[in-house]
C-alpha cells in the first residue's frame, strides 16, 4: 500500500493476515512493484481488472439498483472513480439483465466523479480522448480515488459516452464541506468519495441535466 493509505485500511489488512508493505508513492506503483514480483514470489495479482472476481463483484450493485427500483433504471448513476470497476462492473450488468430479458434497452446516464487533484478520466473525457494521460502528482484525501492511471480508462470513457453521460471533478474542500451535510440530511458519516457523489447530486445537478440523451 501507499505509506499514507489511511491507518484503518492498514489495520484490516494485517488483521486478516497480510504481510503489509508500505511503498513511498501511489497505487500504480504499488502495482508496478506486483507486476514486477508476483512471478518470483508465487504471487496472486488481485490488482484492479487483473482478475475477473472484482469486476463479477461490483457488477451486483446494477442488479440491486434493478431490483429495488421494480425493474426499471434509474435516469443517472452518479459514481466516484478511481480504478472504475463498479462503473464497468454496472454496465456489464445492465447488458446481462437486458440479454436474459429482465430490462429493455433504456440504460442510465453514467456519471464519473473524480478528485480535482486527480482527474485522468475527467480530463480525458473532457479531450474527446479514448484513454486517459497519466496524472501527474496526485493529491487527494479520498484515497480511494487517487488512482493516476488506471488499467481501465479506456473502458470507464466508452461506457459513459455510450450511457451519453459525463465526467465531473470535485475538489477535496467540497468533499469536506458535503461530510456534515450528509450526515445530517442521512445520519450517515460518510468518507469523502461518498459525499463527492453527494456534492454533484445536490450542486451540479444542472450539469448532469445538460447532459445529451
Amino acid at each position: 500500500m501507499p505509506k499514507d493509505t489511511p491507518l484503518a485500511n492498514q489495520i484490516e489488512a494485517r488483521q486478516y493476515g497480510a504481510r503489509l508493505t508500505l511503498v513511498d508513492g501511489l497505487i500504480n506503483d504499488c502495482g508496478r512493484i506486483i507486476a514486477e514480483r508476483k512471478a518470483a514470489e508465487g504471487w496472486f495479482d488481485v490488482s484492479t481488472l487483473k482478475e475477473p472476481y472484482r469486476v463479477e463483484g461490483k457488477k451486483t450493485m446494477g442488479y440491486e439498483i434493478a431490483e429495488q427500483l421494480s425493474w426499471k433504471l434509474p435516469d443517472v448513476i452518479i459514481y466516484p472513480t478511481g480504478g472504475g470497476t463498479g462503473l464497468i462492473g454496472m454496465w456489464k450488468a445492465f447488458a446481462e439483465m437486458e440479454e436474459m430479458g429482465w430490462l429493455g434497452k433504456d440504460r442510465p446516464r453514467m456519471v464519473s466523479v473524480q478528485a480535482s487533484g486527480c482527474a485522468p478520466i475527467v480530463r480525458a473525457f473532457d479531450d474527446g480522448k479514448d484513454t486517459a494521460e497519466p496524472w501527474q502528482n496526485a493529491k487527494t484525501i479520498a484515497s480511494g480515488l487517487r488512482v493516476p492511471q488506471a488499467v481501465a480508462d479506456f473502458l470507464m470513457l466508452q461506457t459513459i459516452r455510450e450511457s451519453k453521460g459525463t465526467a465531473l471533478s470535485v475538489s477535496d474542500d467540497e468533499m469536506l464541506a458535503e461530510i456534515p451535510r450528509v450526515g445530517r440530511a442521512e445520519g450517515i458519516f460518510s468518507a469523502p468519495r461518498g459525499s463527492l457523489c453527494r456534492r454533484v447530486a445536490s450542486i451540479d445537478a444542472a450539469r448532469v441535466d445538460q447532459v445529451e440523451r
